[in-house]
C-alpha cells in the first residue's frame, strides 16, 4: 500500500491534505505536530513511502522532524509545507534533506503532482534493489552503483537522497557536458514539475558539500555560468 505521513497542525490543511491523498489511492498517518510525526514514523517502523511536513509546528517544527526523518531513511520521499514569507526555510529545508516544497496555498493537482513524483521515485528505487541490474558508472574516483543506488568516492559510501541519486546518476552519463537548470529539472523532477528552477541550485550546493574536498571551491560539480552545471572526473 502507498503509504504518507501528513504532519501539520492546522486541522483544516491537514485534512484537506488527507482526503487528495486517500483519493488518489494513498493510505494516510496523520500527525498534528512535529512529536507526534515522529512518533508516528518510529511506530510504522519506517513503512513510509512520502511524508509531507509543515515547517511551523509546535512542539518539533518541520526543519527538525526533517532532518531526524532523513537520518532514518535516505530514501524517504519529503515534502516541506511552507508559506510564501518562509523563503528561507525553503532553502533550509532542502539543505537537510528535503526533496521538495509546496508553497501555501497550493490546488490539490499541485500536491499530488509532487507526492506521485517522489512515491514513483521511492517505488524505482526499490525495483532497483531487488532486481539484477548490477550497471557501475565509474568517473573518476567515484563509482555510481546503479543497483544498490549508492555512491562512493575512493571506495568510501556517500549517502544521498533518491533526488540527488537522481541528479548524479544524470551528471554521470553526460560527463563533461554542460546541462541547464531545465534539463536537470525535467529529467530528475518531471515536465510537469510545478515549482522554481533554484530547486536544481540548492540540491547542487548540497551535493558539493557530499562530493568535494571543498565545496567552496569545487573541482568536479562545476558552475557554466550562463548555461547551467557540468560534471568532470
Amino acid at each position: 500500500m502507498k503509504k504518507v505521513l501528513v504532519a501539520e497542525d492546522e486541522s483544516s490543511i491537514r485534512e484537506f491534505v488527507v482526503i487528495n491523498l486517500k483519493r488518489n489511492g494513498y493510505d494516510v498517518v496523520e500527525a498534528a505536530d512535529g512529536a507526534q510525526a515522529i512518533e508516528k514514523y518510529k511506530a510504522c517502523n519506517g513503512d513510509i513511502d512520502v511524508a509531507i511536513l509543515d515547517i511551523m509546528m509546535p512542539y518539533v517544527d518541520g526543519l527538525e522532524v526533517c532532518k531526524q526523518l532523513r537520518a532514518m531513511n535516505a530514501n524517504l520521499g519529503i515534502i516541506m509545507l511552507t508559506a510564501k514569507t518562509q523563503e528561507m526555510d525553503k532553502v533550509s529545508g532542502l539543505l537537510i534533506g528535503a526533496d521538495d516544497y509546496v508553497t501555501k496555498p497550493f490546488s490539490p493537482s499541485e500536491l499530488m503532482a509532487r507526492v506521485d513524483v517522489l512515491y514513483r521515485r521511492v517505488e524505482m528505487s526499490a525495483g532497483f534493489a531487488d532486481s539484477s541490474h548490477a550497471n557501475v558508472i565509474t568517473s573518476g574516483e567515484f563509482e555510481l552503483n546503479m543497483r544498490n543506488r549508492t555512491l562512493t568516492k575512493n571506495g568510501i559510501p556517500i549517502e544521498l537522497t533518491q533526488v540527488e541519486f537522481q541528479i548524479m546518476e544524470y551528471f554521470f552519463t553526460n560527463q563533461d557536458a554542460a546541462l541547464s537548470r531545465t534539463d536537470i529539472l525535467e529529467k530528475v523532477w518531471g515536465s510537469d514539475y510545478f515549482g522554481e528552477e533554484k530547486i536544481v541550485d540548492v540540491n547542487i550546493r548540497r551535493l558539493r558539500m557530499k562530493v568535494e574536498d571543498n565545496p567552496s571551491a569545487p573541482k568536479h560539480l562545476l558552475t557554466m555560468w550562463g548555461v547551467g552545471y557540468k560534471w568532470i572526473a
